[in-house]
């Protein structure tokens, strides 16, 4: 089944059925569905069959078809056990993720989780949950365990999936971006906030180069992971404390440049996202691309999902799309 956009009636008959799934929709809605296989996080934005849409009254379901009561496991994790996740994972097959937005356990997993146990040896992908940008630091954004029932907005939830021999999961990231040509940027220290930076081996304030050089925040500094380009966005700069603030954390001794620009976001998108597709379990994508891309309305290809607040593909991302495919080995 493609991911779709379903009411709580028909969410809860594909629940009953025994299907194993992954939800995104608002927490009232959430709030409805009956106890089953299925992990979700809090977002009213999706990418789906007519393109992008904002809603509140109804759910994307995203059937996980490699999955069924007997290969999957849906943990809850705190702030305590979230460093567990890659290790209890299966060794074969996949984990999804979900991790609410602007919590404790996000900014342990942003900062930390590239050095979890198994974190780079086993498939892992997912979300950060958020809400409707009107209701930012007004209502919290919450995951949910489908087998307890239980709404949270400080643990994480997993659904780990173990696959049968001769199948292999591949996660897959689709960037549009790339570094440019301009200055090497490093930071002192870890963190999602920084005041001062190395511009080519020259202590600066950030905020004053961003302003002299009139950096377009839109598009995010890129970090060479040995030929992988990953995003950190950024969120800001506070003016009274000249502070600068991304969604995702940077890191000391990594190599940043702001990125080169684009064209039409959703034209690119298109072109990424008509590669072939094997047999996609999960998908999501940035918020930020449905903001700056103007995408609400816009179809960008055939694979759909949540807009969210970061996207996880073993590690915290931004501003990309990722998805996750079952292939023969």
């Amino acid at each position: 089944m493609k991911p779709v956009l379903l009411t709580v009636e028909q969410t809860a008959e594909k629940i009953a059925s025994g299907m194993v799934l992954s939800l995104a929709a608002d927490e009232a809605l959430l709030a409805r569905l009956p106890k089953g296989n299925w992990i979700a996080g809090t977002i009213p934005y999706f990418l789906g069959e007519d393109g992008g849409v904002e809603t509140k009254d109804k759910i994307f379901v995203t059937e996980l078809s490699a999955a069924n009561a007997s290969n999957v496991a849906i943990c809850t994790y705190t702030l305590d056990t979230i460093k567990d996740v890659a290790r209890d994972a299966p060794e074969n097959g996949f984990t999804v993720l979900i991790v609410p937005a602007m919590t404790p356990i996000h900014e342990e997993f942003a900062n930390h989780g590239r050095d979890y146990e198994d974190m780079f040896m086993k498939p892992i992908i997912g979300w950060i949950s958020g809400v409707h940008l009107s209701d930012l630091d007004k209502v919290k954004p919450k995951v949910m365990n489908g087998v307890t029932g239980r709404l949270a907005d400080a643990d994480a939830v997993a659904l780990h999936v173990t696959l049968p021999a001769g199948k292999v999961a591949v996660v897959q990231i689709l960037n549009l971006f790339k570094q440019g040509t301009g200055d090497v940027i490093t930071f002192p220290k870890t963190g999602f906030n920084q005041t001062t930076c190395m511009v080519n081996g020259a202590e600066r304030v950030f905020a004053d180069y961003i302003a002299e050089n009139q950096l377009d925040l839109k598009l995010p500094l890129v970090a060479d992971y040995h030929g992988a380009q990953i995003n950190t966005s950024f969120q800001g700069v506070d003016a009274a404390t000249r502070q600068v603030n991304f969604y995702a954390p940077v890191f000391p001794g990594i190599e940043y440049r702001h990125a080169a620009p684009i064209g039409d976001y959703a034209r690119e998108f298109e072109k990424l996202a008509k590669e072939a597709h094997v047999d996609v379990q999960f998908s999501c994508n940035c918020i930020l691309n449905y903001l700056y891309g103007e995408l609400n309305g816009r179809k960008i290809g055939g694979v759909g999902g949540p807009f969210t607040f970061g996207e996880i593909a073993y590690q915290l991302l931004n501003q990309t799309m990722v998805y996750l495919e079952v292939q023969s080995e």
